[in-house]
Parts: C-alpha cells; structure tokens; sequence
C-alpha cells in the first residue's frame, strides 16, 4: 500500500518503511509525526487508488523522526560584468528524515 502526502509544498510518494526528507519540522528526534494532508491512497493489490478532494478525510499517515538536519550550502553569486560588482551569498536548506511508520486509511 502506498500514499501520497503533502508536507511543506511537495508532495511524496510513500510505503511503509520508507525514508523520505521533507522540510523542517519542528519536531524533536525520536518523537513520531502524523502527516494528515493524505491526498491519494492505493493499494499493492491492483485495487482503484482513492483520490481527495483535496485530502482524503480520517486518512493520515505516522511518521517516525529520524534526524533533522541542514543540507550541502548553495552559493549564490551575482556578478556584473565591468562594473566591479561582485556579491556572494551561502544558503544552507534545513531538513527532516522521517521514517514511514504506518498508512492509517
């Protein structure tokens, strides 16, 4: 059985056991998370999938914290030809692992 969900402007494809990085939650690690924006369930067995309409009502899926972290730096540098106009920025995105636990249709 898998879902999809929504979290943080995106949207993941989800199984049970999976480990996916989302956005920052503000979450501590080890504590669980339920994500209730369930948007479409289907299951392995060849069955029609179930879409919302946005969200699927009572559905939601629990989730395990696993580490929240940040990821590799983004330069960003702008540049303007013969002007001498140099600018340089680092950006680093915090994140989320969480492990899938269950799928609560």
């Amino acid at each position: 059985m898998y879902a999809i969900i929504e979290t943080g402007g995106k949207q993941f494809r989800v199984s049970e056991g999976d480990i996916i990085s989302v956005e920052k939650l503000n979450v501590s690690v080890g504590e669980n998370y339920v994500f209730d924006r369930v948007l479409a369930l289907a299951g392995d067995d060849g069955a029609e999938p179930v879409f919302g309409t946005p969200v699927i009502e009572g559905a939601n899926v629990a989730a395990s914290v696993l580490l929240n972290g940040k990821e590799k730096k983004v330069i960003i540098y702008k540049y303007k030809a013969k002007k001498g106009y140099h600018k340089k920025k680092g950006h680093r995105q915090p994140f989320t692992k969480v492990k899938i636990d269950k799928i609560n249709a």
